[in-house]
């Protein structure tokens, strides 16, 4: 996955003043030119589990049932979304993990439900909590990329707000992974995070190199592109649909992943299915497009 540490070089030297201050611009968030990535792209096709959100609720898939789909489908990795998991009991998860070698299957990461965007104390530390013991889970797992969510922003309260309260979460709790070797990877999702600058201010106030952004593409409402393009630098994993928005208006995947090339980003672009096709037909069908598109745009 891309380091983070040049963002971190850059804000020692930058100092803490630009990185408490809420960021006006998005495209000013960005990574300075003279820090631009000079890697080559490297771009992997993984799926999540939460593509068959459906048949893993009702009962009618299981975890393990979704890692076989998962190299029928030919994919290069799989994000365990944790909501469908049997228990954390370590010989539940070393079972999974043992099932994925076999296959030559590996973790893009694992996915959970957190709220950090929380103005009291008390439940940012029951979050932090939260986020510990997955991260536990995950490392049993053999994972090293947990997706945590910012969550929504209080009643009455300001994004300022909402962006320290957030970063006083993720912080402690990415101290904590950083034990493991475990990145964290903050949603573009609803609430707090469905603006990049806000993301990019979260980020620099955490200050780690094992935090990053889960980048879904498509949850910001307005303009993804640039608010994606300004996110690359910090994308340790991605979420991939091909529609944003509500009503929904669809994405040019090309014109995405010609982002992420020109970004530098090296790590999966995992298909988080949400369409009204069938997932057993619908998923098959996103995913060659996916590859396709890797392809295209990748250096392997």
């Amino acid at each position: 996955m891309k380091s983070l540490l040049p963002r971190r070089s850059f804000l020692q030297t930058a100092g803490l003043a630009a990185a408490g201050s809420l960021i006006s611009d998005a495209s000013a968030a960005a990574l300075p030119a003279e820090e631009a990535p000079n890697t080559r792209p490297r771009l992997l096709t993984g799926c999540c589990a939460y593509s068959y959100r459906n048949y893993l609720g009702a009962g009618k898939m299981t975890m393990e049932d979704f890692f076989l789909k998962a190299v029928d489908l030919g994919v290069q990795g799989v994000d365990v979304t944790t909501y469908w998991l049997k228990s954390t009991d370590p010989a539940y998860l070393h079972s999974l993990r043992h099932l994925a070698f076999k296959h030559g299957l590996p973790f893009s990461g694992a996915a959970i439900k957190t709220e950090m965007c929380q103005p009291d104390p008390s439940r940012r530390e029951e979050e932090v909590a939260k986020i510990r013991k997955w991260v536990d889970a995950t490392e049993l797992l053999g994972a090293s990329h947990l997706r945590v969510f910012g969550g929504n922003v209080p009643a009455g309260a300001t994004d300022e707000q909402g962006i320290e309260w957030t970063a006083e979460t993720m912080k402690p709790a990415c101290d904590y992974a950083a034990q493991k070797g475990i990145t964290l990877g903050l949603e573009s999702h609803h609430g707090i995070t469905e603006k990049a600058v806000n993301i990019i201010a979260i980020l620099r106030r955490v200050d780690s190199p094992y935090a990053g952004c889960n980048l879904d593409i498509s949850n910001f409402p307005e303009d993804p592109y640039s608010q994606v393009e300004s996110l690359v630098p910090y994308a340790t994993h991605t979420h991939i649909r091909d529609w944003y928005g509500e009503p929904r208006k669809p994405i040019d995947l090309d014109r995405m992943w010609q982002l992420f090339a020109k970004g530098g980003y090296q790590g999966f672009m995992s298909v988080e299915y949400e369409g009204d096709e069938d997932a057993m037909t619908g998923v098959p069908r996103l995913v060659d497009r996916v590859k396709i598109l890797c392809r295209k745009y990748s250096s392997i």
